[in-house]
């Protein structure tokens, strides 16, 4: 899953085949790998795991104007830090130099399930 997500932002490119970002693609390579690396310092309180690597973050965009637009789920829809963990992501996103703004929205469909977890996060919780 983290593979996907790590080509889906760094391809430049929004859904539908529209024209491909404005910003160079070395550069939007470097934003993909610091924000990646930023989101992963973000966790889900409960779990000792980054929310990247738990399959949290289902989407990233980053547009033009450097703004980014990450859509991402919780592993349950009554967690306990559901209204803030968004801005945790959106302050994340903001410390890569390059992005100007984010924006994080909480996304229930597909819902989440422990396949979308990566292998580290698998063998951190003895699920391997």
């Amino acid at each position: 899953m983290a593979d996907d997500l790590t080509h889906q932002i760094a391809e430049g490119a929004p859904e539908g085949g529209a024209k491909p970002s404005a910003i160079p693609q070395g550069e939007l390579d470097r934003i993909t790998d610091d924000l990646i690396q930023e989101l992963k310092k973000v966790y889900d309180p409960e779990i000792p795991v980054d929310i990247y690597e738990l399959g949290l973050i289902y989407k990233v965009d980053i547009n033009d104007d450097r703004h980014v637009d990450v859509e991402m789920t919780l592993t349950a829809p009554a967690c306990p830090v559901a209204g803030e963990m968004p801005g945790w992501v959106e302050d994340a996103a903001r410390k890569v130099e390059g992005v100007k703004s984010a924006k994080a929205t909480i996304v229930f469909d597909p819902p989440w399930d422990p396949s979308r977890m990566s292998d580290e996060a698998r063998l951190a919780l003895n699920m391997l």
